[in-house]
């Protein structure tokens, strides 16, 4: 029986505008953010193969600084793919090219970095989501390895659980992972098409959706997050949208964005008149043709509607955070 857990969320702003290049105001393929107690929203820019870096900027939109960079050295990364934030705030980034993991500290200092290219216990295939626990143990999703790898904060291994497969327990190239309060791990199962739940041990527990694009279906979901009432939130990537499930699986809402201009966004058109002249003559939100019936297609040509929406993250207040990489930007949402 679906437990019911009404929400109400309430688009906010968006904040981004592309950027591709090394340093400055803008995004470049964002995958994952995370926000600080203080406010501070670190934005992951997977960028290859220009550049990859964390931008940091807050709520009012001001852009404070970068951390890390693109190469294959201390500070740098290749194909970072989501970042995390322990109890100290240090800032830890999987690099799926390196099979390695970044740590900073929330300055940009870095830190040090752990991982080493296999499949053996404690070594990594392609990592993933991060999720840090109450003992600032790391969750990483090892990608290609097809499991859940439990690691200390210097990068000790604890403990596995999963492998390649589509039964309970099994998966296959998870992506995003999450924590309740309870210390449960969800996992976004990309390729199985859904999201499992594992207890604390890595027992697995649950299992929600399958394949579709239905309420409480999934298209390759990317990421994933859990309030403090144990709602889910699905970046449903391939579905072009966000869902938002109950703590027992239930379909609660769908969001597919409602996007508008951010602050940085206005100040380059009124730098740039020419530009704001050819913006008014696009349609934004077309009628389109039959032909353009897939969620990537309808996406694609509506500005205001998520588009490539990798991962959901929560902040302190309860507030939702929707990444999205083919736009570079990323959208709030607030309960009403």
């Amino acid at each position: 029986m679906t437990t019911t857990q009404a929400l109400n969320l309430k688009y906010l702003k968006t904040i981004g505008l592309v950027n591709n290049q090394p340093t400055g105001r803008g995004f470049a393929n964002p995958v994952d953010l995370a926000v600080s107690a203080d406010g501070r929203i670190l934005v992951l820019n997977r960028g290859a193969p220009i550049f990859a870096r964390v931008g940091v900027c807050n709520l009012d939109e001001d852009y404070l600084y970068e951390i890390g960079s693109i190469g294959d050295g201390d500070g740098q990364f290749k194909l970072p793919t989501a970042l995390a934030l322990d109890s100290r705030e240090r800032v830890f980034i999987s690099d799926e090219y390196h099979h390695r993991i970044s740590v900073f500290d929330l300055s940009g200092k870095y830190l040090g970095r752990w991982g080493e290219h296999g499949s053996g216990e404690g070594q990594l295939d392609g990592p993933a989501g991060l999720a840090i626990d109450a003992n600032d143990n790391v969750w990483i999703t090892d990608q290609r390895n097809h499991r859940l790898q439990k690691f200390t904060a210097d990068g000790l291994f604890i403990a596995q659980c999963g492998e390649k497969g589509d039964g309970d327990g099994q998966l296959d190239l998870p992506w995003g992972i999450a924590l309740d309060a309870g210390g449960s791990v969800y996992v976004a199962d990309w390729r199985n098409d859904r999201i499992q739940k594992f207890s604390p041990d890595g027992r697995f527990m649950a299992s929600f959706g399958e394949p579709g694009d239905g309420n409480g279906r999934f298209h390759r979901p990317s990421g994933i997050a859990v309030d403090s009432e144990g709602r889910i939130y699905v970046a449903d990537w391939g579905n072009e949208r966000v869902q938002v499930l109950t703590a027992d699986g239930g379909h609660l809402l769908t969001l597919k964005g409602e996007a508008t201009l951010s602050m940085w966004a206005e100040e380059f058109f009124a730098a740039n008149p020419d530009e704001a002249v050819e913006r008014e003559k696009s349609d934004l939100m077309p009628k389109l043709p039959p032909q353009f019936h897939t969620p990537y297609l309808v996406s694609s040509q509506t500005e205001s509607y998520f588009w490539g929406a990798t991962s959901v993250n929560l902040d302190g207040e309860g507030r939702l955070y929707v990444t999205e990489s083919s736009r570079h930007r990323f959208q709030v949402y607030e309960r009403a």
